[in-house]
């Protein structure tokens, strides 16, 4: 009989690892007309937790929302979302993929929640990030470190 080792999968936990929320300009910025610049910015990376086979993954989005001049910050949201998983028996490129694209697509709809409410409980109008697609993300990363690779 082969000894095959069992392939797991599991969320063990997800947690609010980091919350900002900054509006420099207040309460001035409430007087000036609503006509926002948002630039959002989004980052993950996982990593080993110790010689266990848990693995932390973290999404952090910035937001910043400025008037239409960008001379003036109306405010700066940042969040980093977190989550713990259990990964045996999955190896090489398909654990990658866990952690680099189906990881952060199960945090997402949380960070996603924080930023709104943060936004709204700075008196601003709700902010609802688009849905993004981390398989499409993890395959252009995964691209360019080879485009890289080969130069």
């Amino acid at each position: 009989m082969a000894d095959e080792q069992q392939r797991v999968f599991q969320l063990q936990r997800i947690y609010l690892k980091d919350a900002s929320f900054e509006c420099p300009g207040a309460p001035d910025v409430f007087l000036q007309e609503w006509k926002p610049q948002v630039n959002v910015q989004l980052n993950n990376t996982a990593r080993r937790l110790g010689e266990s086979n848990e693995y932390e993954v973290e999404i952090t989005v910035t937001v910043t929302a400025k008037d239409e001049k960008e001379e003036k910050t109306f405010y700066l949201a940042e969040v980093k979302q977190a989550g713990i998983f259990t990964v045996v028996g999955i190896e090489g490129d398909e654990r990658d993929q866990l952690l680099g694209a189906y990881c952060p697509n199960l945090l997402f709809p949380y960070v996603r929640e924080v930023v709104s409410d943060l936004v709204a409980k700075g008196s601003f109008p709700q902010l609802l990030l688009q849905p993004i697609n981390f398989d499409a993300l993890y395959q252009q990363q995964k691209q360019q470190q080879s485009n890289a690779t080969v130069q």
